[in-house]
């Protein structure tokens, strides 16, 4: 009998041998498969374009130190002697540059003085040779992360980076014999056993570096035994595929060391900037123990979470170390004075959600989500973040101005309210430097920049007279006397906004003042199906359909490629494709993906010169010269938009280095009760106010094939002696109109001695 027992224990011993070894390979594998391939999941980090300063420039103080503040630089009352410390004084920034890197930069940081007066860059020099310095990049700003599913954050180091102290600390708060167990330390399971049972509760824990590295790695946070067992034998792998160095590194990139926000904090590399601003190689003893105190209980023990608490903590760490002959007693006491500095941090607000939205789709053409929330890659925007902030307040203002104006716009329910949506481009590359597709993303995501469909009105109307260029000049007379029009057999009656008695008007004069019965006669005269094949070539996506409405903007577009269409004329002719995206670089700084600038010439040089000097007349002297008294004093061109009962409200308007759509509506169609004048131009001008920093005034250049001719504004011909207050015009020069003005008589013999007797004047 008890041979028999004997023989059927040996058998379930060597079974369940059998079974074990069998598991130990299975898990073997499974550690081979994790610790050989990728050992952390990293989000892909977003970043906005980098910002470039040179003297000139003008800036807005504020705008510019919250700038330098969401980069990360810290102010400091003497002359920055570390990356990322700056000093402010009058007329006077001194900044110690932070190192800059992407995919097309890569430059060192240095100390750089900046001379400010009237709020515009005098000079900038280099602090240690004088140099003057003709630009200064200042690096990408971080907008967002693509989450993996552990939201965290790492910045990894390799375990030469990091000081010894900073692992006597680790090794000093969670296990001094590291180098002496081969996973599982016995001695201290025992030391744990015995602690517990004498306090009647878990008082100590006797996981090792590598039992907690296994548990993290491979297992869920349950107490089950089963668990535990699978713990020890996972240890017990890593200690014989990896030698303690590895070990030790991977856990120091992996260990959970704090939350900002809803973002985990990883890794000591990440945690040592997160408490105290710095790489972990500059960790002072003291630092490096709150550090390794955090281990226990991250948030229980965090300087931002209780002071005492941390202190306390610390000081248990650095005896630890001192028990284990890593600190003297005379360190030990100096360290315990020292107190506790968190360099503080701030949860920031979502940035640019549309703009990201917008992004997201872009990179969900390329990559798919699991990657982006797993491959660390970093994904440099156009986005620039001092024109979004602004963009964001000046459409919050002025949807708020008026609701204040008018009580009839205000609505009680979010979702109903008055809406607005805003995009700003750089109309040569097509970069889009700000996107605000609604009031309150947390509200409605639907964006009204890419996603909607309105009717332009007006605004739609610079095409309508591009597209009569090949048949008209600016002087050309039309029409504006009332007339009726059919339009699928049904007599259609266009309306100027406001009676007029102008019942012929120029061709420029007629956009300048947006006259609805002369546009609709001049596409008339050009031909529908004209206006239709432009509209398709400029890349409307919506239909468009050769109906005389068609001239007042009756047809449905959505409001990117309107902004996009009028960059052919900022941009010379040529049309860029938007733009969100700049470039992807891999964990291992190799470029994944460049986008290129896509531009495509649409009309030449001299038409789009044209259509400029005449929306710039819009500005001047038309439906949009309140501009002026808004302090948009530079060269602008621009032109409103207002459809039927007021249900959208536009203004697109640009100047050779900035574009800027802003439209105003309801969503559901309700009547706003304002003109793209009153709703649309004002939160343009705020805009533009608000980034000194992209006006430089620079007027449209003259290309060739244009001529700027004297004309009659009665006739629009070139002008003689007798006309009365004659006209600069720019022409085409395949259109300069030859016949000379036929009303007014030429020099008489008065006229000639008079302008004989100036012209003696003038030469003298």
């Amino acid at each position: 009998m008890l041979k028999k027992f004997i023989k059927y224990s040996l058998l379930i011993i060597v079974m369940a041998g059998i079974a074990l070894a069998i598991y130990g390979w299975y898990l073997s594998g499974q550690v081979e498969k994790r610790f050989s391939a990728r050992r952390w999941s990293i989000p892909s980090t977003v970043y906005s374009d980098t910002t470039l300063l040179y003297p000139g420039q003008r800036i807005i103080p504020s705008q510019f130190s919250q700038k330098l503040s969401n980069l990360g630089y810290r102010r400091v009352n003497r002359l920055p002697s570390n990356k990322g410390e700056l000093q402010i004084r009058a007329q006077r920034l001194d900044i110690f540059l932070n190192d800059l890197k992407t995919p097309w930069t890569e430059r060192a940081g240095f100390l750089a003085q900046l001379d400010l007066s009237n709020n515009t860059i005098g000079t900038i020099r280099r602090k240690d040779n004088g140099e003057s310095v003709p630009i200064l990049e200042l690096e990408p700003e971080e907008i967002m992360q693509f989450f993996g599913p552990e939201r965290e954050r790492r910045q990894l180091i390799s375990i030469e980076q990091v000081p010894e102290h900073q692992i006597q600390a680790v090794l000093a708060a969670e296990d001094h014999r590291f180098f002496e167990h081969h996973g599982v330390d016995w001695r201290g399971i025992l030391r744990a056993m015995l602690t517990n049972l004498r306090h009647g509760a878990i008082r100590q824990g006797g996981s090792t570096l590598t039992q907690q590295l296994a548990k993290n790695y491979f297992l869920t946070p349950e107490r089950t035994f089963t668990r535990k067992l699978r713990e020890l034998i996972l240890a017990l792998i890593i200690e014989f595929k990896y030698d303690k160095q590895e070990i030790l590194e991977i856990y120091l990139n992996e260990i959970y060391l704090g939350q900002k926000g809803s973002v985990a904090i990883n890794g000591i590399g990440e945690a040592s900037y997160f408490y105290f601003g710095k790489p972990v190689k500059a960790l002072t003893v003291s630092e490096a123990a709150i550090i390794a105190g955090l281990i226990k209980a991250p948030n229980n023990y965090s300087p931002y979470a209780d002071m005492a608490r941390c202190q306390s903590r610390r000081d248990t760490v650095l005896k630890a170390m001192h028990r284990w002959e890593w600190l003297s007693q005379a360190e030990l006491e100096d360290v315990l004075k020292q107190p506790i500095k968190a360099v503080g941090f701030i949860v920031a607000d979502k940035k640019a959600p549309y703009f990201i939205d917008y992004l997201s789709e872009q990179l969900t053409s390329l990559y798919r989500p699991e990657d982006l929330a797993s491959l660390g890659l970093s994904i440099y925007t156009t986005l620039d973040t001092q024109v979004q902030e602004a963009a964001e307040k000046a459409l919050a203002k002025g949807l708020a101005r008026l609701e204040d104006s008018n009580p009839e716009l205000q609505r009680t329910t979010p979702e109903e309210k008055l809406q607005g949506a805003m995009v700003v481009m750089h109309p040569k590359t097509g970069h889009i430097l700000a996107l605000v597709g609604g009031r309150d993303y947390g509200v409605s995501q639907f964006n009204r920049v890419t996603q909607a469909h309105r009717q332009p009105g007006s605004a739609f109307k610079p095409l309508v007279y591009l597209a009569a260029l090949n048949k008209f000049t600016p002087t050309t007379l039309l029409s504006n006397d009332p007339k009726t029009y059919t339009v699928n057999g049904k007599p259609w009656d266009p309306q100027n906004f406001e009676a007029v008695i102008e019942y012929t008007v120029s061709l420029q004069d007629a956009l300048k003042k947006s006259y609805n019965l002369a546009t609709v006669d001049l596409a008339m005269k050009t031909g529908l199906e004209r206006i239709v094949e432009l509209a398709a070539k400029f890349n409307f996506s919506t239909p468009i359909k050769p109906y005389p409405s068609l001239a007042l903007g009756a047809f449905e577009v959505i409001p990117l490629e309107l902004a996009r269409s009028y960059c052919v004329f900022a941009a010379e002719g040529v049309q860029p494709f938007p733009l969100s995206l700049k470039g992807v670089v891999d964990e291992n700084d190799r470029i994944l993906d460049h986008q290129h600038l896509n531009i495509e010439r649409l009309i030449t040089p001299a038409e789009a010169f044209i259509m400029n000097s005449m929306l710039q007349g819009v500005v001047r002297e038309g439906t949009a010269r309140s501009l002026q008294w808004r302090g948009v004093t530079w060269p602008v061109a621009g032109k409103t938009g207002t459809t039927n009962d007021f249900r959208d409200a536009w203004f697109v308007g640009y100047t050779p280095d900035i574009l800027a759509l802003v439209w105003v509506g309801f969503d559901n169609g309700d009547s706003i009760k304002a003109t793209g004048a009153a709703a649309a131009l004002p939160i343009w001008a705020d805009l533009m106010n608000a980034v000194p920093q992209y006006r430089s005034e620079a007027d449209f250049s003259i290309p060739q094939g244009v001529e700027k001719i004297l004309v009659c504004p009665v006739t629009g011909r070139p002008a003689v002696g007798g006309c009365p207050d004659p006209l600069d015009v720019y022409f085409l020069s395949a259109r300069v109109p030859e016949d000379h003005c036929p009303l007014h008589p030429k020099d008489g013999i008065t006229d000639k001695i008079i302008k004989g007797v100036k012209g003696i004047i003038n030469d003298e």
